[in-house]
């Protein structure tokens, strides 16, 4: 009777559900182990009934490597939800800082008291939602060893991430059998293949404990092959009127971006480029956040107006300001407590994008090849893009992914969220293409509905809804 006992409790430690893991009830010190990671209330905080943890993972003892993560159960029948993955690129920036706590995250930051609210909009209701701040160097993630942040890449990043998902489902061994998924915006154009390329790889040849239960990966404005980038940028910049003929014809005429650039190439991207001091290249038609504005602007509640009866398709409580309040946020002690974050006492205030990183060693000119491999792997791939970002824009996608030469299986065609139009999709042979209309290069911030309507589609393996009934 004791013995019953002493196991119930154990397994409630945790959660109702998770008894066995592994063909095995979980050992104590897991349960030990997860418990000291459990997050039981952070400084303003709203009331919720799903469990999250936070907390450091190990990926290299000889360097005192550590990356931080941020997890949280899904809010309902988390045995039942798969496992998804969300990282933000960069490179050198934090999936703590935009994913979660401006996106698509549980907890939202905003101006004011209290400094963190309930997102209605969050991915834990499609699935239990992992945060991971990756490589070393970013956010809270560290390492002992000085020199790593001069050895930083690509390479590295995937292999250190893959190792620290290793050791996360030791630690969370009930979460091993569910199907396992990647998602991210931006550098993650990299980061997400490359991870999966490397799941896929080692899959192969590891063992069950090892074995990773990869299914999909789905990439939002995503930076994919840098000559098709590149060119779809200024391709977008004069169709939409943020650039002259003359800068838009003299960068046609200088620029081969299939080659190393030419110094009048890059003079006349540099005319370019200064249109980021006045506009929000990142999202094109949202006002910018300037320092004089930033405990001033408001939240752009504008959602509800009505025009003629129907609802304006814009964005709810947006603010360009709102990285203010998550930095002013995550440096209080008092929210790094609670998150058992910065233990080591870095020596450098908690950013966005890394200013601890100052070398890249290693940036491959090209996913797609990767793109190509996981396609013939059968890796579920989707791809979206707001198609008001300027940065990495619907553009520069498009002719990325012609260049992939995937043969059409459903035609370019609207999707639909009540009754208005959502964007547009079209399926190719092993790859579905997403636009969302109306949004910026981080779509869940602009379109939060539209954006969770993605993520259960794509996880249920369903289409978006391509009529308006």
């Amino acid at each position: 009777m004791g013995s019953l006992f002493l196991f119930l409790l154990q397994a409630a430690l945790i959660s109702n559900w998770a008894l066995l893991a592994c063909g095995r009830t979980i050992a104590n010190d897991v349960l030990g182990r997860q418990e000291e990671d459990r997050v039981v209330r952070l400084p303003g905080q709203p009331p919720v009934t799903f469990r999250q943890y936070a907390g450091y993972v190990t990926v290299d003892e000889d360097h005192g490597k550590a990356l931080f993560y941020w997890f949280f159960e899904a809010t309902k029948a988390p045995h039942e939800k798969p496992l998804l993955l969300w990282l933000n690129g960069g490179p050198g920036c934090s999936s703590i800082g935009y994913g979660q706590s401006e996106e698509l995250g549980p907890f939202l930051t905003q101006p004011g008291v209290p400094e963190i609210k309930l997102n209605p909009h969050s991915w834990n209701k499609a699935a239990n939602l992992l945060f991971l701040e990756s490589p070393v160097g970013v956010g809270f993630s560290y390492t002992n060893t000085s020199s790593d942040l001069d050895e930083l890449g690509d390479k590295i990043t995937a292999d250190n991430s893959y190792t620290f998902l290793i050791n996360w489902f030791k630690r969370f061994p009930q979460y091993k059998s569910h199907k396992f998924y990647i998602s991210g915006e931006s550098y993650a154009g990299h980061y997400a293949p490359q991870l999966a390329e490397k799941i896929y790889d080692e899959n192969k040849r590891a063992t069950k404990e090892d074995y990773i239960n990869l299914k999909g990966i789905m990439i939002g404005n995503p930076s994919l092959d840098d000559e098709k980038d590149q060119e779809g940028l200024f391709d977008y910049a004069w169709h939409h009127a943020v650039i002259s003929d003359e800068v838009y014809d003299e960068i046609k005429k200088t620029c081969n971006f299939s080659e190393e650039t030419s110094k009048n190439c890059n003079s006349a991207v540099s005319q370019y480029f200064k249109v980021y001091s006045i506009v929000d290249m990142y999202s094109l038609y949202t006002p910018k956040c300037f320092n004089d504005t930033v405990f001033k602007m408001p939240n752009l509640e504008v959602e509800n107006i009505n025009f003629k009866g129907s609802r304006a398709f814009y964005s709810l409580g947006y603010n360009p300001c709102i990285s203010y309040y998550t930095e002013n946020y995550l440096n209080r002690k008092d929210v790094q407590e609670a998150l058992h974050a910065n233990v080591t006492k870095i020596s450098y205030s908690w950013t966005h994008c890394s200013d601890a990183i100052t070398k890249w060693r290693d940036s491959p000119a090209s996913i797609l090849p990767i793109l190509s491999k996981l396609i013939e792997g059968d890796i579920k791939i989707w791809v979206y893009s707001g198609d008001t970002d300027g940065r990495i824009p619907v553009t520069s996608t498009r002719y990325a992914l012609r260049k992939l030469g995937l043969r059409t299986i459903k035609p370019w065609t609207p999707w639909y969220s009540k009754k208005q139009v959502g964007g547009w999709t079209v399926d190719y042979e092993g790859l579905t293409f997403i636009t969302i209309r109306g949004a910026g290069h981080q779509v869940p911030s602009f379109k939060p509905k539209q954006a969770l309507m993605l993520i259960k589609s794509f996880l249920a393996d369903k289409e978006l809804p391509r009529s308006q009934h």
